[in-house]
């Protein structure tokens, strides 16, 4: 009865292998799917988020420009024709991303330039001139025309400026000239360099700037004057940041981030918008390799136990009867079940250990992707919650059966950038760290901190039934309180403030956007009365 021997054999190794490879490829797929779709949300989010604080930037930087430019017209010096020219020679020495300083009569003659570029030259027809002789002007990106070949370009590349000029007004009010400045473009470039440096493990990774008319401002090479017809340029417009897979003119798929810019402090921007994209195949990388480290090990356990059932199934049947059941039975998710310790023959014992091994090997797989799940809603830095789990946990509270109102307090650092200035983003990170510990511990058991993104963190006081309400105020002062406080790090002492925008749901707004908005609006109310406090929004 050989052939009743070998049939035994062949069938068991046939089965321990199929019961391995139908197991991790059930893993493979769950995991891979699973996986996929968490990292195209983290993905999205995260370059949603980089967009953002490049939009922010960018206005920010345009902003300090147009400031700079408004207090230099009121210096007398400047409406001294005898003397201008010193003015903005030193200007254009000390501001690396002056392209072009000058300053123009009423009639539009250069009477003081920098590097004595264009002097007495006629800029009556150019708009940096036009705009500048009605009131202040902040002007869009534009090709160098009449310093096009006057001013150094070692790249090669068009020469492309953004403008800003104000009329000068001599004591009475009257106007006497144009102060004109063209700021470099290359500027922006730099700016995106800097905010892609945290993200240079990213394969991948191009950033656009579109103008208001579709046209890509500052992109990859061969990009720059064209239109960009998707989709995600118009979300930009209509929902200011967000993010979404789509098809690009090239053919290509990506994961796309974007934001829109809506200006900064009395600077109303000029509408450019930002997209961050990423390759789907490069976003997907690592849920790729997990799939195929799943079905590897899968493959490489499922040839073991074959080889080990087919010698020991003609003379171990009772033991591996015993196996197969409980194999039967985990294969049906019974729970409590375990492969047994069985004696006997060597192979027998080595293959109810190994498979014992094996079940272990996957359940910490599990385990581990239950861990990825967890790393989704937390922030890596800090520890605190992060702008998703917010998103969600105020989203429950605004679902809850009767109307339970609750506070956000919306918290940005001030003296914050300083820090990564001088002593550098490790030191700033120290002092993020510290003051997320400082936050979680002013507040109740209730209530939940978390972090936004960059300086920003938001807080959520929530009014359980049965109890008082929470005293907006008087937390908000011990956050401000505890914030204050000196951060020692590595031997240094760091100082940073914090200002707040406090907004009560649902009064203040009945969505979690407007609620935002609405805390945002305090928040800078705060920083415009002084900083360093904070400011309710009041029910408005």
């Amino acid at each position: 009865m050989a052939w009743k021997r070998w049939g035994l054999q062949g069938a068991t190794a046939a089965s321990s292998a199929a019961l391995i490879l139908g197991v991790s490829t059930l893993l493979s797929v769950v995991a891979g799917a699973r996986s996929e779709q968490q990292l195209e949300q983290e993905i999205g989010r995260s370059l949603s988020e980089a967009a953002f604080q490049m939009s922010e930037k960018l206005d920010a930087d345009m902003w300090a420009r147009s400031k700079q430019i408004r207090v230099l017209a009121k210096i007398d010096a400047v409406r001294d024709w005898a003397i201008a020219q010193k003015m903005v020679d030193e200007l254009k020495a000390t501001d690396p991303t002056l392209a072009w300083v000058g300053v123009t009569n009423t009639t539009g003659t250069i009477v003081a330039s920098s590097g004595g570029i264009l002097l007495g030259a006629d800029a009556s027809s150019r708009p940096v001139y036009q705009n500048g002789i009605k009131g202040h002007f902040v002007g869009d990106v534009h090709e160098a025309v009449m310093l096009a070949k006057l001013l150094p370009n070692p790249t090669g590349e068009p020469m492309k400026f953004v403008d800003v000029s104000t009329p000068l007004k001599d004591d009475s009010g009257t106007t006497v000239g144009v102060l004109a400045a063209h700021f470099s473009w290359a500027w922006a470039r730099e700016v995106q360099q800097v905010l892609f440096r945290p993200m240079r493990d990213r394969r991948g990774l191009e950033s656009f700037i579109v103008s208001t008319d579709g046209t890509v401002l500052l992109g990859p090479e061969g990009s720059l004057g064209r239109a960009l017809p998707i989709a995600s340029v118009a979300a930009s417009k209509a929902n200011g940041t967000g993010w979404a897979t789509e098809l690009w003119p090239d053919d290509q798929t990506y994961v796309t981030g974007y934001a829109h810019g809506v200006g900064h402090s009395d600077y109303p921007g000029l509408g450019w918008s930002v997209l961050i994209r990423q390759p789907v195949e490069a976003a997907y990388a690592s849920a790729v390799a997990l799939r195929h480290e799943i079905m590897l090990w899968g493959l490489g356990f499922a040839t073991v136990f074959s080889v080990v059932a087919w010698f020991a199934a003609g003379w171990i049947a009772r033991p591996l009867r015993a196996i197969a059941n409980a194999a039967n039975r985990l294969r049906h998710g019974e729970p409590g079940v375990e492969i047994p310790a069985v004696g006997g023959a060597a192979e027998v014992v080595n293959l109810s250990g190994s498979l014992r091994a094996l079940i272990a090997s996957l359940t910490d797989t599990k385990q581990a992707l239950a861990q990825m799940e967890d790393a989704a809603y937390q922030d890596r830095l800090t520890g605190l919650p992060n702008r998703r789990f917010f998103e969600q946990y105020a989203a429950s509270l605004m679902q809850r059966p009767g109307t339970h109102p609750f506070t956000l307090l919306y918290i940005d650092l001030d003296g914050f950038k300083p820090v990564n200035d001088t002593m550098g983003h490790q030191a700033g990170d120290a002092v993020l760290r510290q003051v997320a510990a400082r936050l979680a511990s002013c507040l109740r058991g209730e209530d939940v901190v978390a972090r936004l993104g960059g300086d920003e963190f938001v807080i959520v006081l929530s009014a359980s039934p049965g109890k008082a309400d929470p005293a907006q105020e008087d937390i908000a002062q011990r956050l401000i309180s505890a914030v204050n406080e000196p951060v020692l790090v590595a031997g240094k002492v760091a100082r940073v403030g914090c200002s707040i925008g406090i907004a009560t749901w649902p009064q203040d707004g009945v969505t979690l956007m407007h609620l935002l908005e609405e805390a945002d609006r305090a928040l800078y109310a705060a920083k415009s009365a002084g900083r360093n406090c904070a400011v309710n929004a009041f029910g408005k």
